[in-house]
């Protein structure tokens, strides 16, 4: 056996055991029930930006009046008074008059983020120390604000959840979820459970006071994205950020490919910028280079490739169909098809997020700062520098014992 076949067996057995790994420590994660110990929740201020009328939009947006919580108040915001969903919350706010539901309208220009800009009036508004900030596109079952309070713990700063796509319809909306949920969701929670999860702008749980100790409202448009800027400010604190045991729904609908690519590709992007050492193993992800390796050693072997490569792709896609089962998310009989053109398209969105810097969220055009190798390898640089220390010790020694 020659060294580069060897290479891909061994390669080809890696990827398997950390896709069964990774899948396995994921199902534990999501069917984890956190025990409650609050006897009594405090009083919340639920803030919902909005901009535009989504997919599901009255469904989403009325789930907020169905919550079951004692004391909460909604303030949705808008920056504009002429959008159109802006008539839709007045509607619902007339129609729900025991709910204590504002409607918030105007823009604060804190920062190069639109929805930040978005969140500021509803942030200083707020009555309450705990505050929680959704997105419109959140369908909140009705334990929803128990649910974030459950994970709350004497060392959090942070409860997030990142979406979970639901209520798919054609082609590239199943993308979307196969991108959201077996891909996306399932890494989130595999570092969540080593206590290292990141924020997710979709749901934020924060107690004010951490927040306002980081420089208040403002401080979230140090990065780019609100989210990344959250995860520094609470790892800064020396505190952790808790995802949800249970992760929130996002109806999609029906889905265009552009939209669907563009959204993927300013995450990607925005990942680069904000956690660049985390970003590059992106590049080896998915199922697109284990099923190439599996094909080079089904050939050596002179097994029938086609055979031994439909087998592997049935193996590594039925066990993200079984990730999907276990969690009660949606899941398609046609999930190993969607997944393998998710994987074809990843590297691709890994080189565009490398080679490209603008981006467009609703409209609004935004762009993230530029590639600087120096500064985006600074973390890796204290590590580097005390293995170089270790390296001339040892080369001291060995110095010493030749002479």
């Amino acid at each position: 056996m020659t060294i580069p076949i060897l290479a891909a067996a061994l390669f080809c057995v890696l990827f398997a055991a950390v896709q069964i790994g990774s899948i396995a420590i994921a199902i534990v994660r999501l069917r984890r029930k956190t025990p409650c110990d609050h006897d009594e929740y405090p009083p919340v201020s639920l803030v919902r930006p909005l901009c535009g009328i989504d997919n599901y939009a009255a469904e989403t947006l009325r789930s907020t009046f169905a919550l079951d919580y004692p004391h909460c108040e909604i303030l949705f915001c808008v920056a504009d008074a002429t959008d159109p969903v802006a008539a839709l919350v007045n509607g619902l706010i007339a129609a729900h008059p025991a709910v204590g539901a504002r409607l918030l309208i105007g823009d604060d220009r804190v920062s190069a983020n639109p929805k930040l800009n978005n969140v500021v009036k509803g942030w200083r508004a707020a009555s309450y120390d705990w505050i929680i900030i959704a997105d419109s596109n959140v369908l909140m079952p009705r334990d929803y604000i128990q649910r974030l309070f459950a994970n709350w713990r004497a060392d959090t700063g942070l409860v997030a959840s990142p979406p979970i796509g639901s209520h798919p319809l054609g082609f590239w909306a199943e993308i979307e979820c196969a991108f959201l949920n077996t891909y996306q969701a399932r890494w989130q929670y595999i570092v969540d459970t080593f206590n290292k999860g990141f924020a997710q702008g979709k749901t934020m749980l924060w107690r004010r006071a951490d927040l306002e100790r980081a420089g208040g409202i403002e401080a979230l448009g140090r990065e780019v994205a609100e989210d990344a800027a959250a995860t520094k400010i609470v790892r800064g604190a020396g505190l952790t950020v808790r995802l949800v045991d249970q992760p929130l729904a996002q109806p999609l609908g029906r889905r265009k490919a552009s939209e669907v690519w563009n959204r993927q590709l300013r995450w990607a992007r925005l990942r680069r910028v904000s956690f660049f050492i985390f970003f590059l193993p992106e590049l080896f992800s998915g199922g697109a280079l284990p099923t190439i390796c599996a094909a080079i050693v089904a050939h050596a072997f002179g097994w029938p490739v086609f055979v031994c490569i439909g087998a592997f792709m049935l193996f590594w896609y039925c066990s993200e169909m079984a990730l999907a089962a276990a969690s009660g998310w949606h899941v398609s009989m046609l999930h190993p098809f969607y997944g393998l053109i998710r994987d074809l398209m990843l590297p691709v969105l890994f080189v565009s997020a490398l080679r490209g810097n603008d981006f467009v969220w609703r409209g609004n055009a935004m762009q993230v700062e530029r590639m600087r190798p120096m500064r985006m390898t600074a973390p890796l640089r204290p590590r580097l520098q005390e293995l170089a220390a270790i390296s001339r010790k040892r080369l001291r020694e060995l110095r010493a014992r030749a002479s």
